[in-house]
């Protein structure tokens, strides 16, 4: 029997991982420090009903691998099975209320069904009854400005009864008679600071965080999450909401960075910096400084062939000595052979440089009567010291730090992107979101595991200078992401 601290599940759309961690008290019962121990993945069950199958699945192959039924004094998880957490964001002005709380939602790892401005249409409120959001997050109005759409859009929502609990994020002056009004229909509210109190201002840590205190609260109520608590005592938040959660509190110990996670049908981009001070006064609208994109067209298995055309079908054909229409059958959810691991390996790169051009800012050139201008726009990644990869292609697949090192800017043109002084990482042990969730609870531990693995200085070292990026390991078995992530 192997005793384990603390397991943390992740429960994939299609697969369920568990990762086990020593948290470490020094003496002869365990490490001075926190360890992790190993990982178990089995097949997500929400098509049976019964996501505890795929948990206690995940958790017999964990105890394969350390040799003998393994027991455990804790546990915690992270989903984005059943769909994820799926959400409607509503607020005034796109470029403002609606924008702050996007972001705020993203952060906290929401999939964006559905972004409004304005006042709730008819066919908006269709829309929401069909997407069917876990949660809907209503803004609108800087602090006792104006305040008649968000109080309108509140009286819309309540007419279609209790649809998701609802989070509010807008106009202080506002709060009152919103809570009252949704309320009233049998809506769940929780009221929050304004995402967007002031003009040019963004709030949005405290809506991030009451999102994923939501999703926690109402994920037991998703297809297969019924019974998750027969296992699972301790948090459960969104999966991508994890990574930021760990992304957040890395920054911490090792400065400001960059998180790519390229999935089977996603990519996701993590940054944490409030980028350079001469890029700051050319902004032309604020950017938040823990920011999530999620790049739906790219990915390296069901969204290969959107990858495939951004490279050219034709290169790629010459490249890898196939005919174009058999390209496609390269990408393979388990690539195994070395040409099967090069093909997805070469569509990882393409999905970082796609990703990453997308979730960085640029500078534009304005002409006007005293010459031309140099504005901002978007997420400025000049400062960042590191570039961190996380997911099964970037970690099991060879090339990864290639992938990510390239994105260094040399000069800086008009994408801001990373300059060459960035380091490149790798999470090695494919454990970022699993130390998010850790991170609720043990903070220190978690910094302390995620430094591990990735080779950087120890827990909460102070910013240390960023070491060049070591040699590409030679790829073990490529553990698939689960294409929903």
């Amino acid at each position: 029997m192997t005793s384990i601290d603390l397991l943390v599940g992740e429960i994939g759309s299609t697969t369920t991982k568990v990762n086990a961690f020593a948290l470490g008290g020094g003496g002869a019962a365990g490490p001075v420090g926190p360890a992790f121990v190993g990982q178990g993945r089995a097949p997500t069950s929400v098509a049976q009903g019964d996501v505890v199958v795929g948990l206690r699945g995940a958790i017999d192959d964990l105890g394969r691998q350390l040799g003998g039924e393994v027991r455990w004094g804790r546990m915690m998880a992270s989903s984005s099975a059943a769909g994820g957490l799926r959400m409607s964001v509503h607020g005034l002005v796109r470029d403002m209320t609606v924008k702050a709380a996007r972001e705020a939602a993203l952060g906290a790892g929401a999939i964006l069904r559905f972004v409004t401005a304005g006042d709730l249409t008819d066919s908006d409120l269709e829309t929401v009854g069909r997407v069917r959001p876990n949660i809907i997050l209503l803004a609108g109005g800087v602090d006792y400005g104006e305040r008649a759409t968000v109080v309108a859009n509140a009286h819309r929502l309540a007419a279609l009864g209790p649809p998701a609990p609802v989070v509010y994020a807008g106009n202080v002056a506002a709060r009152d008679e919103v809570v009252g009004v949704l309320q009233a229909a049998g809506i769940r509210v929780y009221p929050v600071e304004n995402v967007y109190p002031r003009l040019d201002e963004m709030v949005i840590e405290p809506t991030r965080r009451a999102i994923q205190r939501v999703f926690e609260e109402h994920i037991v109520r998703a297809p297969g999450m019924d019974r998750v608590r027969e296992l699972v005592d301790g948090p459960i938040i969104p999966t991508p909401g994890a990574v930021m959660n760990m992304a957040v509190l890395l920054r911490t110990a090792i400065g400001d960075l960059v998180a790519v996670d390229v999935g089977g049908a996603t990519t996701d981009v993590h940054s944490v910096t409030e980028g350079s001070e001469e890029i700051a006064r050319m902004l032309v609208a604020p950017e938040p400084v823990a920011k999530r994109t999620v790049e739906g067209d790219l990915g390296v298995f069901v969204n290969a062939p959107n990858v495939i055309d951004l490279i050219g079908p034709a290169e790629l054909a010459k490249e890898f000595g196939v005919p174009e229409p058999e390209l496609v059958r390269l990408a393979r959810p388990l690539p195994t052979t070395d040409r099967e691991q090069a093909f997805s390996a070469r569509l990882t790169r393409e999905a970082v440089r796609a990703g990453l051009l997308r979730h960085a800012g640029r500078l534009r050139y304005l002409y006007g009567p005293t010459g031309r201008t140099v504005v901002s726009e978007g997420k400025d990644l000049t400062a960042v010291k590191w570039l961190i990869g996380t997911g099964g292609a970037l970690t099991r697949l060879p090339g990864g730090e290639e992938a990510l090192a390239a994105m260094r800017a040399r000069d800086r043109g008009r994408e801001l992107l990373p300059g060459l002084e960035a380091a490149v990482a790798l999470d090695r042990d494919y454990i970022m979101a699993s130390c998010g969730v850790l991170s609720a609870e043990h903070a220190k531990e978690a910094v302390a595991l995620m430094q591990k693995s990735l080779g950087v200085p120890g827990p909460f070292a102070a910013h240390p200078a960023p070491p060049g990026p070591s040699p590409t390991k030679e790829a073990d078995e490529f553990a698939s992401p689960d294409p929903a992530d």
